[in-house]
């Protein structure tokens, strides 16, 4: 059993107690870190990856398990930082949980597809920098033309 599968099942054994709620097991594809998960998922936008290390330093839950909030805006979520405000009915709408790092990305690469990177603006002083983010502008701006 791979490791983030057995703490997935024991997290739930620990939730699901004597609870009358079901409980939730959220796991991980095999051997994957939520870094290889984010590059794999934006190995055709790899900005993205970029945006992911800075805002959440490629983080979906905290140490204590739960979904990782942002410590400026708590309303931003998981490992893109979406803001649960401001998108979560449009999420729900396309059945997508930002709560998960499957939906999280998922959203994440839907807004991209709709606004590009600005809505990562406030980061951009970390991930404009890379050369990923350089060579992105570029390619950008000459589709653009």
């Amino acid at each position: 059993m791979s490791f983030s599968v057995g703490v997935a099942l024991a997290f739930s054994a620990f939730l699901g107690g004597n609870s009358s709620q079901p409980a939730v097991v959220m796991q991980m594809p095999a051997a994957q870190t939520i870094e290889e998960y984010v590059r794999v998922y934006f190995a055709d936008i790899p900005v993205m990856a970029e945006v992911a290390k800075c805002e959440s330093r490629f983080r979906q839950f905290s140490k204590n398990g739960t979904v990782l909030r942002g410590e400026v805006v708590s309303d931003d979520l998981g490992v893109m930082q979406v803001n649960d405000y401001f998108h979560g009915d449009t999420a729900d709408k396309l059945g997508l949980d930002l709560k998960t790092i499957q939906g999280n990305v998922a959203y994440a690469r839907y807004l991209y597809e709709k606004e590009g990177t600005r809505p990562w603006n406030s980061s951009k002083p970390c991930w404009g920098k890379t050369q990923i983010a350089k060579d992105h502008a570029k390619e950008v701006a000459l589709n653009k033309n």
